[in-house]
């Protein structure tokens, strides 16, 4: 166990942690109740570190191919089952973990099943299909979803409830992978499904160059119009929150959503500038979400037939 004192500095330092790692996140935790929003930075301020430590970059900028992947992704594994095991390690991220796991009672397989994804971007490998696309997504952010669903007190055997929290990490990545795919593609990544070029004609090293743009931002639109759809999915799950937790998710929601939805107005000029969402934006969604949590329980259920569900372990199906 650690002391209160102890736990206040780890606190501090998971605030900081989110404040100079994202922006749009930091806003939306900030609609949390006290407790809630200190258990989200707990847990974001362990992803931030380890998607830098996977990526070679600081707080989520800078990305590179790093050459020592396997390496890394073993020590984040190390440190992580460790913080898994309640072992403090006096390194401040997965010191936050271990303290957000033994709180909230979130079951290991969610944080090994984020650590699968960052196994795939070191293994190098692509999405062959749009089935894999989903797969990568679950780990990288639906994982994530989960485990914020349990935080805010959705019960870990609560599938369904999941199931919600999860289409919400897939939109974001969604939009994520819309937004980057020049920053991914000069890091040498592509997270578009393999089969999507070769339906559009765009070879696979040349994914970057402009006479490509076109057809880029068809797939670009695809990608958005599949988030509109988690994040439709997701905004019905937030019946089953408290007020606060529900107004957080939606304004989430719709900041992240906005960027998927600017970079598919843009179209083939999307990647000219990185797309973000404005101070404004983000205040319009705050007072739009607040409104929208309170009358939550009329959210009418887009339904998820036709949408790729999780899996209950690991790289398999139900």
């Amino acid at each position: 166990m650690i002391s209160q004192a102890e736990r206040v500095e780890l606190v501090k330092f998971a605030h900081d942690s989110i404040v100079r790692g994202s922006k749009s996140f930091a806003a939306a935790s900030r609609l949390f109740d006290p407790q809630t929003r200190d258990r989200a930075c707990l847990l974001y301020a362990w992803c931030r570190a380890a998607d830098d430590l996977a990526d070679g970059q600081e707080m989520g900028h800078g990305m590179s191919a790093v050459p020592d992947a396997a390496e890394r992704l073993a020590l984040m594994r190390e440190r992580t089952e460790a913080a898994l095991a309640g072992q403090w390690s006096g390194i401040a991220a997965y010191d936050a973990l271990a303290l957000v796991v033994q709180e909230c009672a979130i079951p290991a397989r969610y944080p090994r099943d984020l650590i699968e994804g960052f196994a795939l971007d070191a293994d190098g490998s692509e999405p062959a299909n749009e089935e894999a696309l989903y797969r990568y997504c679950y780990h990288v952010a639906g994982a994530v979803g989960c485990m914020m669903a349990i935080i805010m007190g959705v019960a870990p055997d609560d599938e369904a409830t999941l199931d919600r929290a999860c289409d919400l990490g897939i939109a974001f990545q969604l939009a994520n992978i819309a937004r980057d795919v020049s920053e991914d593609g000069a890091a040498g990544r592509c997270y578009l499904p393999l089969d999507w070029l070769a339906d559009m004609n765009i070879p696979r090293g040349e994914l970057l160059e402009p006479v490509y743009r076109d057809q880029l931002a068809v797939l670009a639109k695809r990608l958005a119009d599949r988030a509109e759809r988690f994040e439709a999915s997701a905004r019905y799950g937030a019946r089953m929150l408290p007020y606060r937790s529900a107004w957080a998710v939606l304004a989430a929601a719709g900041i992240y959503g906005d960027i998927a939805r600017e970079v598919r107005r843009r179209g083939a000029r999307a990647w000219d500038r990185r797309v973000t969402t404005s101070k404004m934006a983000k205040l319009f969604w705050i007072a739009r979400a607040a409104w929208q949590a309170s009358r939550r329980a009329s959210i009418t259920d887009a339904g998820r037939t036709g949408l790729w569900t999780r899996a209950t372990s690991p790289l398999t199906g139900r």
